[in-house]
């Protein structure tokens, strides 16, 4: 597979009165043609704010790119212009963002809104946009959709609100997907509905999707490869069997252990991972999660450990890592069972 999508050392900050509050901190990753790459952890790790400056969506100001490169089919995305970024978003990136009710615009109708997307990118009539925009509705599972075509957001029940969104995003064939939290607000069976309906269009129209998430269920659901992020930096990354079955770093182990899952027996505890994120006005100079850490050694607080190649497609940022530090085994709820399972 070729890469579609390379993040390279992006910094992203944003300006305050307290300060300069560095919410991205050299994260790096790539992302292949068709495949779904979910970034996970806790609010305010920096994963949405990550996915918004690669549609290049945060407000200057009080947010700014420090540094790095945005790298999409060769062009530096960081560098682009407001105008070259009107024709990439919709057309080449789309977006699904958290709430479908603050997304869609509740003064249009929501066949308007799809409409709107396919007559400006794809330079279609009104008349052939609108017998898209009814294909969309459908391919979505939304039904009769001709007439659902004229009604208003607010006519929409939630699922068939994110369902919308969905079909907006996907009318112009955009080569990468971003689902910012898609399943957030809606209950567990329509959460189950949209990440089927997410990787059955997949299938169909070879869409890359980046899945913004903290719900490890949904990544095990749909990804195929996982980076997990903390205080703003990547500190593992791998397929999803590796990051499922042979996790690294305590957080991801904390974020695994915390997941309630039927494997467990009755008397294991979820393990919840203690204390709070750090300050990202002045972040610690060493691992950031060393103050939450109950394996953190002298070195992590004073350094930041460097990337270790646990095989060619998975990384970690431990110090645990080091030759010299004690072998320590993760807890038995933060690995995902056997394979075999």
């Amino acid at each position: 597979m070729s890469k579609l999508l390379e993040v390279r050392d992006l910094h992203v900050s944003f300006k305050t009165y307290n300060g300069e509050v560095k919410a991205v901190r050299g994260v790096t990753f790539d992302l292949e043609k068709g495949e779904t790459l979910a970034i996970v952890g806790e609010s305010g790790c920096g994963k949405s704010v990550t996915s918004q400056t690669i549609m290049r969506l945060i407000p200057n100001p009080p947010g700014f790119i420090k540094e790095g490169e945005i790298l999409f089919e060769g062009d530096d995305l960081a560098k682009a212009t407001e105008k070259q970024m009107e024709k990439i978003r919709g057309k080449e990136i789309a977006m699904i963002f958290q709430d479908p009710m603050t997304s869609l615009n509740p003064t249009m109708t929501v066949g308007a809104q799809i409409i709107e997307g396919l007559v400006r990118h794809q330079k279609m009539s009104k008349a052939e946009a609108r017998n898209k925009a009814i294909e969309m509705l459908r391919l979505v599972g939304i039904p009769s959709p001709e007439s659902r075509l004229a009604q208003y957001p607010h006519q929409f029940s939630g699922g068939m609100r994110q369902r919308a969104m969905i079909a907006i995003a996907l009318a112009c064939q955009p080569k990468i997907l971003i689902a910012d939290e898609p399943t957030t607000a809606l209950d567990v069976t329509i959460q189950a509905q949209i990440i089927d309906l997410m990787k059955e269009l997949q299938k169909k129209t070879g869409t890359a999707i980046i899945l913004i998430t903290h719900d490890l269920g949904v990544v095990a659901d749909i990804a195929d490869r996982v980076v997990v992020m903390y205080a703003g930096i990547v500190i593992e990354t791998g397929k999803l069997d590796e990051i499922f079955y042979n996790p690294r770093h305590p957080y991801t182990w904390g974020l695994l252990g915390s997941m309630p899952r039927l494997d467990l027996r009755s008397d294991q505890k979820l393990l919840p991972i203690p204390g709070s994120p750090p300050d990202l006005i002045s972040p610690p100079k060493g691992c950031p999660f060393a103050a939450r850490c109950k394996y953190a050694m002298k070195i992590c607080k004073e350094q930041m450990p460097e990337r270790t190649d646990i095989s060619s497609t998975h990384q970690v940022a431990c110090w645990l890592e080091h030759p010299m530090a004690p072998d320590v085994k993760p807890p038995v709820a933060a690995v995902g069972g056997t394979k075999d399972e």
